[in-house]
């Protein structure tokens, strides 16, 4: 990189430094209403004056510095409330926060110097500049940020400088404020600016705030000669690789749902480094100055202002709602930003999804001014490039300077000029498929170029068969030997062109969607970015790449008849997002318009229309309902209707579950889809599930017979003569035989309860097995145990052997969705569960002294709650799904409801879809029968309603059911 003279030395910068000296006043009107310095100063010296120890003045001193710190930041914060949709609202709060608290400062020091510890003739060793770096250098401080400063001294410290740097500091410090400061002389920081990227930045920031100006005029000479000469190209470099590893910290995504506006990916920190940038390599101080040094073009310049200006009103909003430093937007504070900001419902979008869109679409906005800062870098830079050749290109840009007849520069594509891709639009996508193809970069200014060109994109370039037939190509990219590496496949690619806007150009309906927000605690990306992630995997699953987490879609997806119709699937599966209606019979319209012009057959755009339109069909069947009742799966299968459609849509949602969020996809989930999957493989096979009962009873029977060889044979028959066929086929032999063997010790040390534990840490889950005496409630009354240990229900098979005593396995997470493993949580659980039984009326009481929401966002997100009851989903059972928004204690709640009810439950599916509770139980009324009659299914719905809606406790309703169902004459059948 060539270097450049910094074009601020001797006098000139001098002069420019003492001019800024007082910047910002003159932006700052009233400046006496915030801060009132003589007045402040006055009070000051009284407290002070006449007392030998200045620490006896220190409650007056405290008391007249909060009072001026709060008063001003109270006018501060009035004036931003009354403006806060101006623009620069949020830089202003910035500026006149830093006015404040820089005289408070003044203040502070004058009266320490003047009366607290005055000297007469100091000596040069005994002189303070107090300098202001960091962000309070830039003279910008949002309203709780830390405060930094450096106390510069000429030589070693003093006991006089260490008494007034101390007794300044505790003063500040009993204001509350967050001070990170430092004492240094001129020399030590030129010493620790050349080893430490940190403080050299800081530096690069510092201001003059009061004291000894000469001093601080001293440093700012050796700071130009020593560090800001010579050092450009390195500064430049660390820089960019201090913000890739800031990005890498904070999830490398723009498009987080909880973004932290200060130093996420687009946020306000990548802004800054671009200062940090111009100004230590040409001492551009401003957007302005940008243009001027040629790093910015005007309309970069204003993009580069009004990102700012918006981020800076976020923040400061922000930090006034939270009432302290907070940079993470979170999901419980951005209703109410957004409705202090001004954002209203509109069109189908919540006011939450329109503030969420904006910040995101800012947050892609500051990433192309960083592309295009670079271009410009780079481009005044040629000795040492920004982007190295990458290593499988590295013998052809040795030998050659075009490629595929695009330039090659430094191992990454360019075009000749600007206009190129108005004279050759097609380019645009081409450019893409030849750096996916031979795995190369497209060079700064040439993608700088291509996203300024956008515009060229039209109906005649989406109509062009050529460059469908490319769009094509980099979706259904395959790794070869071609590629000398491998950047992501398609995903890479793809993450490009949308942060370029030509994705969301050359598919409208793809632009509809980038920076959508889903404003819900399930998902964790846009749906832009939850689309391109989840194509990314299904590249890994076709590669193998995931064949341990997901062993039968990695086999699968090599079976599927047309690779087209699987990754238009997933590309369109959620491209109707935010338009107001059902999104998948929208997206399912979207497809079979697409489909033609991107070159597929009438029969792959039908398919891929109904994979759109039922890509949720297979999670909802496999983790809401019972897939263990022969009539799940036939009715899942009369859906799918052939193989082909299964594989496909097996890949399909394995894909959208793991693009959700990290944590989403665990081996619970896998084993419910490859188990669903499976049968409904046999079902539309011809082998009908139900087909041969009889016989697949007695293959089970004889493998427990055969586990348990070491039984007598009368012991073995005993058992045998307790289950019955539904129970034979509803769980695995091994855990047949745990139960079997759980059940003969219970009966012969004659235990009133056993419990048994199998953790699966494959499937993310442990399996609790418990045997005890039948009796009426007893699913609600372990519901409420588990809920009173942390433990998260996910599925319920419930049981009554021939010999009246149940047989209850749960399947059990903990609050993070793993395995409720650690031994001293077991011990607890199992604890719990007894006391529970001995005295059920104990729990609503127990559970109410718990934390309502495990979670305290949950509650900033509206739920609807629902309850649907349908009789025909199962031939034996009544199934009831309820929805509603979930909280601790509501599967015991639910549960008593329909204890309360008479019910009987025999299976239970319990899901959390975020801050979604969606469970599903299968019942039974007291004769076990299904509940058909209206009048009852009404009295069922309204009671189950009335614990959705229950605003603060379940307890009093749950007591009162309770109660009054041990006031009922106990019937013939359990109602569990």
């Amino acid at each position: 990189m060539n270097e450049i003279s910094h074009p601020e030395t001797g006098e000139e910068a001098d002069r420019a430094d003492k001019d800024r000296l007082e910047a910002g006043r003159p932006d700052i009107s009233r400046q006496r209403q915030i801060i009132d310095r003589r007045a402040l100063e006055t009070g000051l010296r009284s407290a002070l004056v006449g007392e030998d120890d200045p620490a006896q003045a220190q409650p007056r001193v405290a008391t007249l510095l909060r009072e001026a710190l709060q008063a001003g930041r109270a006018e501060i914060e009035r004036r931003f409330e009354a403006d806060r949709h101006a623009p620069e609202a949020g830089r202003d709060v910035g500026r006149h926060t830093s006015f404040l608290i820089d005289q408070l400062i003044r203040a502070l020091h004058d009266v320490t110097t003047g009366i607290a510890y005055p000297i007469a003739n100091p000596s040069a060793a005994e002189k303070i500049g107090i300098i202001a770096v960091g962000g309070y250098g830039r003279g910008e401080l949002a309203p709780f940020s830390d405060i930094d400063l450096l106390f510069l001294i000429p030589y070693k410290e003093t006991p006089y400088c260490e008494q007034v740097i101390e007794f300044m500091l505790y003063r500040l410090w009993d204001l509350g404020l967050k001070v990170g400061h430092s004492v240094r002389s001129i020399d030590e920081c030129i010493r620790q600016a050349k080893t430490d990227l940190t403080i050299r930045t800081a530096l690069l920031e510092a201001r003059y705030i009061w004291g000894d100006q000469d001093l601080f005029d001293r440093f700012q000479k050796v700071y130009r000669k020593e560090i800001l000469q010579g050092q450009g190209e390195a500064f430049y470099h660390a820089k960019l690789e201090e913000r890739r590893l800031r990005h890498e910290r904070y999830g490398n995504t723009r498009y987080a749902l909880e973004p932290n506006i200060k130093d996420g990916k687009g946020a306000l920190r990548d802004l800054q480094t671009l200062r940090w940038i111009g100004r230590f390599l040409y001492g551009a101080r401003s957007s302005e100055e940008m243009v001027e040094r040629g790093l910015f073009g005007k309309a970069d310049a204003a993009k580069f202002d009004k990102a700012e200006r918006f981020l800076w009103t976020l923040r400061c909003q922000l930090h006034y709602a939270r009432g302290r430093a907070e940079e993470k937007l979170n999901f419980d504070i951005q209703p109410e930003i957004a409705r202090l900001l001004g954002y209203r419902d509109h069109a189908g979008t919540s006011g939450v999804e329109r503030l969420m869109k904006h910040y995101f679409l800012m947050a892609k906005s500051v990433g192309a001014l960083t592309r295009s800062f670079c271009a410009a870098v780079e481009a005044q830079n040629v000795r040492k490039p920004l982007l190295r050749l990458p290593a499988g290109m590295a013998a052809i840009g040795l030998r050659r300077r075009e490629l595929d007849g695009f330039g090659l520069e430094g191992g990454s594509l360019t075009v000749p000029n600007a206009k190129h891709f108005e004279r050759h639009p097609v380019d645009m996508l081409r450019i893409f498929a030849v750096a996916q193809r031979h795995d190369v970069d497209i060079h700064p200014i040439t993608f700088n170029w291509l996203a300024q060109s956008v515009r060229l994109i039209d109906r005649s370039l989406r109509e062009d068969p050529k460059a469908n037939a490319l769009f094509m190509e980099i979706l259904l990219f395959r790794k070869s030997s071609l590629a000398g590496g491998d950047k992501g496949g398609p995903e890479a690619t793809l993450r490009r062109m949308n942060e370029a806007g030509v994705f969301g150009r050359f598919i409208p309906d793809f632009g509809r969607i980038v920076a959508q927000m889903q404003f819900d605690m399930y998902h964790h990306y846009t749906v832009d970015e939850h689309t391109i992630f989840a194509i990314g995997i299904l590249y890994q699953v076709e590669h193998g790449l995931l064949i341990e987490e997901a062993p039968i879609t990695s086999s699968v997806v090599h079976q599927v008849l047309s690779r087209r119709v699987l990754y238009l699937a997933v590309l369109l599966h959620d491209i109707a997002k935010g338009r107001g209606g059902d999104h998948s019979a929208l997206g399912a319209e979207v497809a079979e318009q697409l489909c033609p012009r991107l070159g597929l057959s009438a029969e792959e755009t039908e398919t891929v229309a109904w994979l759109v339109r039922y890509h949720l069909l297979m999670s909802n069947t496999a983790f809401k309902r019972d897939i263990d009742d022969p009539k799940t799966i036939a009715d899942f299968a009369a859906q799918v209707q052939s193989i082909e459609r299964l594989r496909l849509l097996l890949v399909l949602t394995v894909c959208d579950i793991r693009a959700v969020g990290p944590k989403t996809w665990n081996g619970w989930k896998a084993q419910l889809l490859r188990e669903l999957y499976n049968r409904t493989e046999e079902q539309l096979s011809g082998g009908l599930i139900t087909a041969g009962r009889e016989a697949r009873i007695a293959a089970v029977l004889d493998d427990l017979k055969a586990q348990l060889v070491d039984w007598p044979p009368e012991a073995i028959e005993e058992h045998l003569a307790r289950g019955h066929g539904g129970y034979w086929l509803s769980f695995p032999v091994p855990l047949l035989v745990r139960q079997a063997r759980l059940i003969r010790e219970a009966e012969l040390e004659q235990r009133p309860l056993s419990v048994d534990y199998n953790v699966d840490h494959y499937r993310s889950m442990t399996e609790v097995t418990i045997y005890v005496a039948d009796r009426k409630g007893l699913v609600s009354q372990l519901a409420g145990a588990f809920a009173l240990s942390g433990a998260s229900i996910v599925d319920a098979r419930i049981l009554t052997l021939a010999n009246g005593m149940a047989l209850d396995t749960f399947t059990i997470q903990d609050s993070q969705g793993g395995p409720f493993d650690k031994p001293a949580r077991l011990a607890r659980l199992s604890s719990t569960i007894g006391r529970m039984l001995d005295a059920p009326q104990r729990i609503p009481a127990e559970i109410g002294k718990l934390p309502r929401l495990a979670n305290p966002a949950v509650q900033a997100f509206p739920v609807a709650p629902r309850v649907l009851i349908d009789n025909k989903a199962s031939a034996t059972h009544t199934l009831i799904e309820v929805n509603g928004r979930d909280r601790r204690g509501l599967v015991y709640a639910l549960t008593a409801a329909l204890t309360a009810q008479n019910l009987q439950i025999s299976n239970a599916k319990i899901s959390t879809f975020g801050h979604r509770a969606i469970d599903s139980f299968y019942v039974k009324d007291q004769f076990g029968l299904k509940v058909e009659a209206e009048s009852r299914l009404k009295t069922i719905r309204d009671v189950l309603m009335a614990v959705l809606n229950d605003g603060e406790s379940d307890a009093p309703a749950v007591t009162d059911m309770l109660a009054a169902n041990r006031r009922r004459p106990r019937s013939s059948t359990n109602a569990r």
